[in-house]
């Protein structure tokens, strides 16, 4: 299977990465996770003639679709979520008061991601998995080796659960049952930080790695 070309950009004061798949045709793009300060992608877009065809959030928080407004602006796209993290959506403005930011509501989601239906992006086909515990909808998407798993799984982390919407027990059920399982090199490219891998995260990770829990393999 053919990797696709993946860019990573961090801005904001949450130093959250926003990713550009690039598609098979090199021609057609999708963003995900457009947050606080992601507007200069744009310019990238434009210099290298990609037209964004998709707006993905992995899940709604603050940090990941305040964003959204710009670029459905800029470009039309649709946008996709996972239904549970749609309300999300509607508190933007009030999520970015929390913090002493001015940020834009989104636009409502177009589209729904779901559990197990794979999406399709120009020629290329990504597995969604639902894993909840971030956030009720938090979602990786999955292609071969490549995987956005926004704030599931950080190198030696995971996602916060003191928000509201988290759930610590759900966010290790995600991770141990739906993630942990993949292959070792499967890439995962995370909403904050550098990269890990799959294999990497099961046997190292210190809060729900083998080690961690006491798994002898």
């Amino acid at each position: 299977m053919q990797p696709l070309e993946i860019l990573r950009f961090t801005y904001g004061p949450f130093a959250e990465n926003t990713y550009v798949v690039v598609g098979l045709s090199g021609r057609r793009a999708m963003i995900v996770d457009p947050g606080i300060g992601s507007e200069p992608v744009w310019d990238v877009l434009r210099d290298r003639g990609l037209s964004v065809e998709l707006i993905l959030n992995t899940h709604g928080h603050l940090d990941h679709v305040a964003g959204n407004a710009f670029f459905k602006r800029e470009t039309g796209a649709p946008i996709a979520i996972h239904p549970a993290d749609r309300p999300f959506l509607q508190s933007v403005r009030k999520q970015g008061a929390m913090y002493g930011l001015s940020v834009e509501d989104s636009p409502p989601a177009d589209c729904d991601l779901v559990d197990g239906v794979s999406l399709e992006f120009d020629g290329a086909m990504f597995d969604v998995i639902h894993t909840p515990g971030h956030t009720p909808g938090g979602v990786c998407l999955r292609r071969g080796v490549q995987m956005l798993v926004g704030d599931t799984l950080f190198a030696g982390s995971v996602g916060r659960t003191d928000l509201p919407g988290g759930d610590w027990d759900a966010l290790v059920a995600s991770i141990r049952e739906k993630l942990f399982i993949l292959p070792d090199d499967v890439r995962c490219l995370p909403g904050h930080e550098g990269e890990t891998t799959i294999g990497r995260e099961r046997r190292t990770n210190p809060l729900v790695g083998d080690a961690a829990l006491g798994i002898a393999r």
